[in-house]
């Protein structure tokens, strides 16, 4: 049996992570943030459907999107300067 590493398609990816497209005001931070911004909002709906059907407790769900928490702040400030 052979094994391949899969990677995933651009249909799974956008999928999983889906991008709505930025309408605010334009600068390179702002960018980037709103991106970094989607992803927390898609990691912590993920979190949040596992720690509903019993995958993760909601302890470990709570420390789960902190950490995502923290991480979008220091991107924000990062950004900001």
């Amino acid at each position: 049996m052979t094994h391949r590493r899969c990677s995933q398609s651009p249909d799974k990816d956008a999928f999983l992570n889906p991008r709505s497209t930025y309408y605010g005001e334009f600068s390179p931070q702002n960018l980037a943030f709103n991106a970094n911004l989607q992803t927390f909002s898609s990691r912590v709906s993920l979190i949040c459907a596992l720690e509903t059907g019993g995958k993760l407790t909601p302890l470990e769900a709570y420390q789960s999107i902190q950490e995502l928490w923290h991480q979008l702040k220091h991107s924000y400030q990062a950004l900001q300067g």
